[in-house]
């Protein structure tokens, strides 16, 4: 599901990752649907009708379909333009039924949400990933070496395999791994987490999330060290 939703909006129900969200805000002066109108003006397009929401405050979520092709799109708050946020992959929002506050969200228009438009994808498409340099690991070539080898290689293709909606549990459990072998003295810290941190880089994780990620699970890890005979 794709949809756009605005910053004040409590987000409680989860999305389907197949669907994508447009939310805006409460109706007191310019609107997101102002904004999402004017961009499809630029790009000679119109807004096709979808399944809509209308919030407690009166603000507006537009259902769309997730394409098919190309990259998983994620969620954003003010990216393509004022009181325009969205929730995809990862994301939640009320769902229509719902009451918050005292106050209940409606359906305004109840069909199958639309495909989303192709110029609207193309504005919320990630940014390509920047060239990622190797993480270069100095490892003794005995037997240990080639245990903690492994081990990288191992927790590495566990984030970057991992499905969407599971990438971050993955990167979790990774950090946790390493973690244990950076406390039990066969790899540093700080190599675990450029292990990390490129892994998660591939798999299209956020830098603020995976550093948070990878911080907890290192440090879950050292409670446990694991040591590697040599």
């Amino acid at each position: 599901m794709c949809g756009v939703t605005s910053p004040f909006l409590p987000r409680r129900s989860p999305s389907n990752d197949r669907k994508y969200a447009l939310t805006e805000g409460d109706t007191t002066g310019p609107t997101g649907l102002d904004t999402l109108a004017e961009l499809a003006a630029a790009h000679a397009a119109g807004i096709d009708p979808t399944y809509t929401v209308t919030t407690g405050r009166g603000g507006t979520h537009l259902y769309y379909r997730h394409p098919d092709a190309g990259p998983p799109l994620r969620n954003t708050a003010g990216t393509i333009g004022p009181l325009v946020d969205t929730r995809a992959h990862g994301g939640y929002v009320v769902a229509a039924g719902s009451t918050v506050a005292g106050r209940p969200y409606l359906v305004d228009l109840d069909t199958d949400p639309a495909p989303l438009a192709e110029w609207l994808a193309g504005l919320l498409a990630p940014a390509p990933l920047p060239p990622q340099r190797p993480v270069v690991v100095s490892l003794p070539t005995d037997r240990s070496g080639a245990y903690v080898r492994a081990a990288i290689s191992r927790e590495s293709d566990r984030v970057t395999t991992a499905p969407a909606g599971e990438r971050n549990r993955a990167l979790y459990i990774a950090a946790v791994a390493l973690g244990q072998l950076a406390a039990g003295g066969s790899l540093t810290e700080t190599d675990a987490s450029g292990v990390l941190e490129q892994a998660a880089a591939s798999a299209g994780l956020g830098s603020v999330e995976t550093a948070r990620t990878s911080r907890s699970g290192l440090a879950a890890g050292s409670k446990r060290p694991r040591q590697v005979a040599a």
